[in-house]
């Protein structure tokens, strides 16, 4: 291991070997829908009806899209991915201890208790709100450049999805845009090393489900996404060209299991490493998540007592169990 992986291996070494993380096997690959967001744009009203239809169908039946000429910049994509790179082949020691990025550096999953609690990754989470504070960055000067303009991209594209998907629930964009704040939305920076355990015993990130409205993801081209469709797991094919987007649980509540929060992981690679970026849209603590119609399957919580429901059951089980806890 070099200098500038985390001690995944000694971590995981500790934990019983005993279960392993999956079956294995041949993984089946899914094409996700693909969306063209140019046709938000067409002239034709037609066409941009068209366009919201597929983005709420695939939010409904699939939980998880992709969408092309999005607006962001391709060479922004690739600023974005150089300075990833860079800042992960940091020394360890510097990632775990120097405070950059808010001192947000995560590695492993500290508190696993077993082999399929445990995932194969380090990751920065920084808030929207410290991505312009220069003194995050230290001597990652060209990180806050690019972050300065990545962050605002990811979080129009996120707004103008999530918008859709409201106005087609009867909620205005305005008013949902009212609980979308910026304050407590975030980036997460992913890597995922190389890992030279077998792959059926480890994830690179655990499964589970988003607790926001929804995530966009830009992710490279190695692969190892998988999510649960039908009732089995599928692997998602990587797409140079397209962002991900997937339903985040609060979604789910507010449309009344509608929209769908899709279970999802990643899987470990025994050659290459991995690399994604995550945006994640989260509402004010204090919004109200209610449903959009009656009767309600869920019962009403703010986006605070949710997160602490969470951190509570991961902490005492080590696994979420999200919405089923605030099942009517």
């Amino acid at each position: 291991m070099t200098e500038s992986t985390p001690p995944l291996l000694r971590s995981y070494a500790e934990l019983s070997s005993a279960e392993l993380a999956t079956d294995g096997g041949m993984m089946e690959e899914c094409q996700l829908p693909l969306i063209d967001l140019n046709g938000l744009k067409s002239g034709d009203r037609r066409e941009r009806v068209a366009c919201c239809e597929a983005i709420c169908r695939a939010a409904s039946e699939w939980g998880f899209f992709q969408v092309v000429n999005h607006g962001i910049n391709n060479e922004l994509l690739r600023k974005m991915r150089r300075e990833q790179v860079k800042l992960f082949r940091t020394p360890f020691e510097r990632k775990a201890s120097s405070g950059i990025l808010n001192n947000s550096y995560r590695w492993g999953t500290p508190a696993a208790t077993c082999s399929k609690q445990f995932s194969w990754s380090e990751a920065f989470h920084i808030p929207l709100t410290k991505i312009s504070e220069e003194t995050c960055y230290g001597d990652f000067t060209s990180l806050r450049d690019v972050m300065m303009e990545f962050a605002p991209a990811m979080s129009r594209l996120a707004k103008l999805i999530a918008g859709i998907l409201a106005e087609n629930l009867g909620q205005s964009k305005e008013e949902f845009g009212n609980i979308c704040e910026e304050s407590n939305c975030f980036l997460r920076l992913n890597h995922y090393p190389p890992c030279p355990l077998p792959p059926e015993k480890i994830f690179g990130l655990v499964p589970h489900t988003d607790s926001d409205f929804l995530t966009i993801l830009y992710q490279d081209q190695v692969g190892g996404l998988q999510l649960m469709k039908d009732s089995k797991w599928v692997a998602v094919k990587p797409n140079q060209d397209a962002l991900i987007v997937n339903i985040g649980d609060l979604f789910q509540a507010w449309s009344n299991d509608f929209y769908k929060s899709v279970e999802h992981k990643v899987m470990a690679n025994a050659k290459m490493e991995r690399h994604s970026v995550a945006y994640f849209l989260c509402p004010s603590y204090d919004s109200l998540i209610g449903s959009c119609k009656e009767p309600s399957v869920y019962r009403k919580f703010t986006f605070g007592e949710y997160r602490r429901q969470v951190q509570e059951d991961v902490k005492k089980t080590g696994h979420k169990m999200g919405l089923p806890r605030f099942l009517l």
